[in-house]
């Protein structure tokens, strides 16, 4: 079977044939024969993969096109859309995981006899994995689970495969991981008898009991077998696991709006910090970053909800895919329509939506798992709080991703309050801004215990770890929050108390948090760094600055020597970029694309801060636009006269949006001569436009001497050690901020005397 299904857009096209984007639109203007359009929009056309294929080969300009990038335009271009693409590959991995032998007898043949072999064979390990389709109504016990979201199907396994079709309240979706926690001890799984567990008094509405993974059919696996046949190719080379870790990353990053992202270190940590498990939850999963962080055990059992059904299918197949244990992933509206009721945890894991309204305030107002009190309307995160509570076993550990806001907004008082009277909040952690979107706000991690029994004079462990962020957007110092957050809450959980750590952590009797506010913000408790530590850091501080002012003044420009020479020509002949572009002296390219990788992305910011690489752009279609040694990179937006050039440390990153590249022929152009008359006030000002709010540089209209290349040379000298100069004034005033900053500091805390 041709396929024909499977659709490719011109960004594509460009890709199989290694070409740009206009050369493709030139292609369909000059060749009558080239293929017609099947789908898209008359602005964006897709096109069959096949006919384009079959006339790039033709017209000998079809590319070595890699198998990864082969399948994924396959995927990409599914008539059922990307997601459900992935689901049904997800499956054919599982099978060849499983069966290998039954996937090479089903593949041997036509793509008609692999559609029809598959449902069956597909059947027989989605089933014992995933469970089964039941009838509807409360579910009885059986085994180690309790209620209506568990069975045993012929596998011997638990079948928890609810769905509800409730409103969107209860997803977080969440990037793939990778990485996993080191191998703990055994833990004993409990479960609470159904007999003793407390009559609803207002039951959430019951979810339909629908696989997560239902089993393809054969009319549905039809146009999807060359894309099966592809993944197992691709299986071969790199392994089920990997091949599915790369689709689904992929795609992710090629819909990020589409997203909110939990980090694969944030997810190792939360797991850590949740301790070894047999039984774990996850009621908001998305793609199951969470899940995943956990360290597979033997006869584990991983339990996930999500509402949006394709997500819940994903992650089924990816924790399948990671480790041989037992999966339960339903779709449904957690708050709403809980899949799990009787359920009782080892651990939940959760990164819940944020400021959620519509939880379902006005529905569950006499709900049983208000224990600790009814959530505010704008209260969402501490019904969730909540939820985590009611799905965990006695002693079991809840570890939440949550806003700082809901440590100390007054709303949620009594609720915090009362979780801290009954020992059930055992942690506060504050993370450094940029752990987790939204970026620019210090997430909280919250460490709750089902509680056993409350001390006598009960603490609660408060870690503030905003001292490990680092500059620019490539995330905090993950080792060094780890370390810090793991060493005090392993210390804390053994003594129930811990020395205070000034300035890092420090355990709070329970007693002084219950004020009017009960506000649990770490930074608000904590200690300040001891006077020995602060006075050593500014000692620091100021030696260094000593060191860069001396540095400074060394780099410091001779006096001006003035032009005083009879011979020299009172004005140069000037050309424009524009002319040394079309001359081929240098070569023009616009930034902002994000090609096929994800490398470290050079914004108008780091160029104006003269900082590293700093930002991400999402993986696309578009070609890349990759800095060398010897660049010249010009912001065209904000009215500054700015270009830098790029050296060794820099090269290789991806030319970031309002940015303009341009690299000169090193036998025409020198490279600091270039950047060093492109900074200069007057010609920034005659090559800029002012008719729209911001101010936009022509670069194009930028003017340069035409000076032979030895006197370039002597200029760029000059312009060179001009660089030098304004980054040492650069790190001067970095440093002169931080021991300002730290001494004022110093002096209003008491660590620094005034002498």
């Amino acid at each position: 079977m041709q396929d024909n299904a499977t659709e490719v857009t011109a960004a594509g096209i460009a890709r199989l044939a290694g070409v740009g984007r206009a050369a493709v639109s030139n292609w369909r203007r000059r060749h009558a024969d080239f293929p017609k359009p099947v789908g898209g929009t008359e602005t964006s056309p897709s096109f069959a993969l096949a006919d384009i294929e079959s006339w790039l080969r033709e017209q000998g300009k079809l590319a070595e096109v890699p198998l990864r990038e082969r399948v994924w335009q396959q995927l990409v271009g599914h008539p059922e859309g990307p997601v459900t693409a992935l689901v049904y590959a997800g499956c054919a991995l599982l099978l060849i995981q499983e069966r290998p032998t039954v996937w090479l007898a089903a593949s041997a043949g036509s793509d008609e006899r692999l559609a029809a072999m598959l449902p069956g064979a597909l059947e027989r390990v989605i089933v014992p994995r995933f469970g089964a389709a039941r009838g509807r109504g409360r579910g009885v016990h059986t085994g180690r689970e309790v209620g209506g979201a568990a069975a045993v199907n012929s596998a011997g396994a638990v079948n928890a495969v609810n769905t509800a079709n409730a409103v969107n309240t209860a997803n977080t979706q969440t990037a793939p991981n990778t990485q996993n926690t080191p191998n703990t001890p055994n833990a004993v799984n409990t479960r609470a008898d159904p007999t003793t567990s407390p009559a609803p008094v207002n039951t959430p509405p019951a979810a339909n009991n629908t696989p997560a993974v239902p089993t393809p059919t054969g009319p549905q696996l039809l146009p999807t077998a060359p894309l099966l046949r592809g993944v197992a190719d691709l299986a071969a080379e790199l392994g089920t696991r990997e091949t599915f870790e790369f689709l689904l990353g992929r795609h992710l990053d090629a819909n990020p709006r589409q997203y909110t992202l939990t980090p694969p270190e944030l997810a190792r940590l939360m797991a850590e910090l949740a301790g070894p498990a047999g039984t774990v939850l996850d009621p908001a999963c998305g793609t199951g970053t969470l899940l995943g962080a956990v360290t597979p055990r033997p006869e584990q059992r991983l339990y996930a909800q999500d509402n949006t059904p394709d997500l819940a299918a994903l992650t089924a197949l990816r924790l399948a895919l990671h480790a041989q244990v037992t999966v339960r992933a339903t779709a449904g509206d957690t708050l709403r329509a809980d899949a799990y009721p009787e359920l009782r945890a080892d651990v939940v894991l959760c990164h819940p939506p944020f400021n959620e309204r519509n939880w379902g305030h006005d529905e569950l107002a006499y709900d049983p798992r208000w224990e600790y009190g009814f959530p505010a309307r704008n209260e969402s995160e501490l019904a969730w709080v909540q939820h985590a509570l009611a799905r965990l076993a006695d002693a079991g550990t809840a570890v939440l991703l949550m806003p700082p806001a809901a440590a100390s907004r007054r709303s949620g008082r009594r609720i915090r309050a009362d979780l801290l009277r009954r020992g059930a909040l055992k942690a506060v952690v504050a993370l450094p801004i940029g752990a987790a979107p939204p970026y620019n706000i210090p997430l909280h991690l919250w460490v709750l215990r089902r509680p056993e029994r409350v001390l006598g004079q009960p603490e609660v462990l408060l870690v503030d770890t905003g001292r490990f962020a680092t500059e620019g957007r490539g995330g905090p110092d993950w080792q060094a929050v780890r370390g810090a957050v793991l060493d005090a809450w392993r210390a804390f959980d053994r003594a129930g108390r811990l020395d205070d750590e000034p300035g890092l952590a420090r355990s709070v009797p329970v007693i002084e948090l219950l004020d009017d506010d009960v506000d649990l913000a770490p930074a608000r408790h904590l200690p300040p760094a001891t006077a020995t530590d602060g006075a050593d850091e500014l000692t620091a501080v100021r030696e260094r600055l000593g060191e860069t002012l001396r540095l400074t003044a060394d780099l410091t420009p001779p006096p001006v020597d003035h032009a005083t020479d009879p011979d020299r020509p009172t004005r140069w002949p000037l050309t424009t970029i524009g002319e040394l572009a079309r001359g081929g002296a240098l070569v023009m390219r616009t930034g902002g694309n994000g090609g096929h990788a994800r490398v470290p992305v050079l914004t108008d910011h780091d160029v104006l801060a003269g900082t590293a690489p700093s930002g991400l752009l999402p993986e696309s279609d578009e070609e890349a636009v990759l800095t060398e040694a010897g660049d010249v990179v010009v912001p065209v937006l904000g009215g500054g006269s700015m270009a830098r050039v790029i050296d060794d440390s820099t090269a290789g990153a991806v030319l970031g949006r309002s940015l303009v590249l341009l690299r000169p022929d090193p036998a025409a152009l020198d490279p600091w001569f270039l950047a060093g008359f492109l900074r200069g006030t007057a010609n920034n000002r005659q090559a800029s436009s002012y008719a729209s709010t911001a101010t936009r540089l022509d670069v194009r209209r930028l003017q340069l001497p035409r000076l032979p290349l030895d006197e370039q040379r002597r200029y760029g000298a000059r312009f060179r050690a001009l660089e030098d100069f304004e980054r040492a004034l650069r790190q001067a005033g970095r440093l002169g901020e931080q021991l300002v900053r730290g001494m004022y500091d110093g002096l209003t805390d008491g660590t620094v005397m005034p002498e």
